[in-house]
Order: C-alpha cells, then structure tokens, then sequence
C-alpha cells in the first residue's frame, strides 16, 4: 500500500486529492497549518482510517523539522507539494504597485517551502517505491507564456519550476522522480466560483497522472490532464 505526504491537504485541491488517494486504499499523511479548523479533513479522517493529520507550517524550517521526525523513517512514496498562497492583493503585485514584503511571502511559501518539505522528506522518499515528488504549479509561471499578471504568484510558480527541475538529476540518482503539475482553473478560493473546472475533477486528473509517473519521466511538467506543458 503507497504512502502519500500532502501539504495543503485541508480545502480545495489538497483536501480532494486526501478524499482520492484515501478512496483508492492508499494511506495519507494529510497536512495542513491549523487541523483544528480543518472540519472538512477532521471529518474524512474520522470516517476513513487511511487518513492522518498532522500540522505543519511549510515556510517554517522548525515546523517543517517537527513533522520530520514526527513521521520518523516511515516510507513515502509520494510527496504532494500542493501549499501556496496567492499572494498579496491583485492590485498589489505589478509593476504599478508591488507589495514587496508579501512578494517575499509568496516567495517563502510557493518556492522555497517546497524545496524545504522536499529536503525534509528526501529520505523517506528514497525508501519508498516508484517515488515522486510532485509540486503543484500553475502554468501562471511557465516562461513560455505570457500572463502579464500577478507578478508575485507567477514568479513564485516559475521559480520553483526551476528549483524541481535542476534537482531533479541529484534526486534521480536516489530513485526519486520529480513532476511539476499544473491542476488547471480550478474553483477555490484563488479560482473562484467561475473557474473553469472543480476541485474535484482537477485532482481526479492530478491523482491518474501522479500514478503513471516514473524514473524515466522525470523531470516533467504536466497539465492535470496528462498532457505536457511548456515549460
């Protein structure tokens, strides 16, 4: 039975990629900043005993740690980095008006943080079988598109595409695949309710396309519907 690792893993794309992996027998390390009010979590947690939660703040190395030895040496097979933020205001991140502190926020939770989580786990990765690490992206930071907006969210995107793709060599040595993902428009609270697709048909797609990752794919850049995306 893989192990999953979610980060994120209270609402929208974390928590049905939870419901997914736990519904198809897998078992998961849900985690999130404030499981006490994650009702939604709790509540699949309490009904499924393939679900565990746990806390953790990803752009906290003391956080990130305690989780670490918290899980200890268990096995992962899959590790999700679907935590992020959006940012500051829309009108807040341009080339008008940037806000330069919450940049650097965007920065520590959509880049750095992931790499954290990465390196904290790496161990536990290379123990498991077919191992991915995958990162929850957007085609917002692909350099091949021009999206003239919310330069803090893209930038953040982009640079962690970076960040996965030069260590995907070293971490391919150790057996461990890595994949940038990009869930679509999807409805939550960044999409909003006019988006183009559900939670829970983005992490339908996300979930299929995670489980047919392997050495070779690595490193890769996919859509939530398996197709390839620009990088």
């Amino acid at each position: 039975m893989e192990t999953i690792l979610i980060t994120g893993a209270n609402k929208g794309i974390g928590l049905e990629l939870v419901r997914g992996f736990a519904a198809s027998g897998r078992h998961v390390i849900a985690c999130c900043r404030a499981p006490s009010e994650a009702s939604d979590l709790q509540g699949l947690a309490a009904s499924n005993d393939k679900v565990e939660v746990h806390e953790v703040h990803v752009s906290d190395g003391a956080s990130v740690a305690a989780l670490a030895q918290t899980i200890g040496d268990r096995p992962i097979d899959i590790l999700i980095n679907n935590a992020g933020m959006a940012g500051p205001g829309f009108q807040h991140q341009g080339l008008a008006d940037m806000d330069y502190d919450g940049w650097a926020e965007t920065f520590a939770v959509n880049t750095m943080a992931p790499l954290r989580v990465l390196q904290a786990f790496r161990a536990n990765l290379a123990s498991g079988t077919n191992a991915r690490a995958v990162t929850v992206t957007s085609q917002m930071g692909a350099i091949g598109l021009d999206i003239p907006v919310m330069f803090a969210y893209c930038s953040s995107k982009g640079a962690v595409n970076k960040v996965m793709r030069i260590a995907a060599p070293e971490l391919k040595a150790d057996g461990i695949a890595v994949a940038l993902v990009h869930p679509g428009f999807v409805q939550t609270d960044m999409g909003g309710p006019g988006a183009e697709i559900t939670s829970e048909a983005s992490a339908a797609g996300l979930i299929s396309v995670i489980d047919g990752l392997t050495l070779e794919d690595s490193p890769c850049f996919k859509t939530w519907e398996g197709t390839d995306h620009v990088w």
